[in-house]
């Protein structure tokens, strides 16, 4: 079943893509959830109209990213946390904490656009974590885990 997402889904494609799915996951969950709608040949011209407009804002989007990109990678980022015997955290440290370490040093982000590599962190050390600011922009920032 061919699909036009109308938002992006992760590990799926992104807003616009034409993907094609199995059946049952584009009737079950995409198009009731609005995530999706059927790529028919009336919905596939209105789209390639509607990229063709939004090319040139695409590309303001890209560089003001980029900006952001570099930005972020400049911060030197270091997230205190309570540590145990062993250099053990109590708890973790994810891209929740990240994202407010990001807001500190005066970058807003959501949670939901940062990966920290290996899922959550539970022990002292550097790290590294993925920031997705566009589709095509994808930053690499490291951060440290200190004790308090």
């Amino acid at each position: 079943m061919e699909l036009i997402l109308r938002q992006d889904v992760e590990n799926l494609g992104f807003k616009d893509d034409i993907v094609d799915v199995k059946n049952g996951f584009g009737r079950n969950f995409l198009i009731p959830t609005g995530k999706a709608s059927l790529a028919t040949s009336s919905a596939r011209k209105v789209l390639a109209e509607n990229l063709k407009q939004r090319a040139y804002k695409e590309a303001k989007l890209i560089a003001d990213a980029t900006v952001i990109a570099e930005a972020v990678k400049g911060y030197e980022i270091k997230i205190a946390s309570k540590v145990g015997s062993g250099d053990k955290l109590f708890g973790s440290v994810n891209n929740i904490d990240l994202a407010a370490a990001l807001a500190k040093a005066g970058t807003d982000l959501d949670k939901k656009f940062i990966k920290v590599v290996g899922g959550s962190v539970k022990r002292l050390g550097k790290y590294e974590a993925a920031v997705r600011l566009h589709r095509a922009v994808v930053a690499d920032i490291t951060f440290e885990v200190i004790s308090e």
